[in-house]
This record gives C-alpha cells, structure tokens and sequence, in this order.
C-alpha cells in the first residue's frame, strides 16, 4: 500500500477542517502511513473458513424505542452549557460554504 503523502495528509486535514502546522503534517503522513502498512498486514491472514462476524458478545437489539419525552430541564439551564445558543437552539458553526460566506 502507498505511503500517505504530505498533499495527502493536506487534503485529509482540509476535508476534516483542521489546520494542521507544517510538523504536524509531516508527523500524521507518518503515522496514518505506519497505519495504513498494519492494515495492509491483515489482507494476508488467512480467513476462508471464518464466519464473518459482526459483534462478538451475543448481544441482540439492546436499544430502545425512541420515545420523544418531555424534559424538565429550561431552556436557561441548557443555554448554561452551550458555547452560543439563540432562540432556543444551540447555535453552531455552518458546515457548508458558498464562496467565503457560511451557509
């Protein structure tokens, strides 16, 4: 498997929005790389007569119903824990941009 390229850890870290410092990209170039070489690794185990599996635990549908339920915690009371928070809605960074104007 290739080696990830400084222009690959670039473009990761663009997709990811992080700004990386030029050290740390030549650091994640290294380590997503020593990464990738262990992955790579696994595609030489020998896995024909193994079941494919899942989960290990046995474990079946722990989940519940999702049952909307009123809560008895204000709106003032979350707002304390929220970086920015307007009309009653935690208010957040856009994720989408048109030109440099977030949308």
């Amino acid at each position: 498997m290739a080696k990830l390229s400084k222009t690959d850890v670039e473009y990761i870290a663009k997709l990811a929005r992080l700004n990386l410092s030029e050290p740390e990209k030549d650091k994640f170039a290294r380590q997503l790389s020593s990464v990738l070489e262990y992955v790579d690794q696994l595609s030489e185990v020998n896995t024909e007569n193994v079941e494919p599996t899942a989960q290990v635990t046995g474990l079946t549908n722990i989940s519940r119903e999702d049952i909307v339920e009123r809560s008895e915690i204000g709106y003032a009371e979350i707002e304390l824990n929220a970086p920015e928070f307007e009309s009653k809605s935690f208010k957040v960074p856009g994720v989408f941009a048109n030109g440099d104007e977030e949308i």
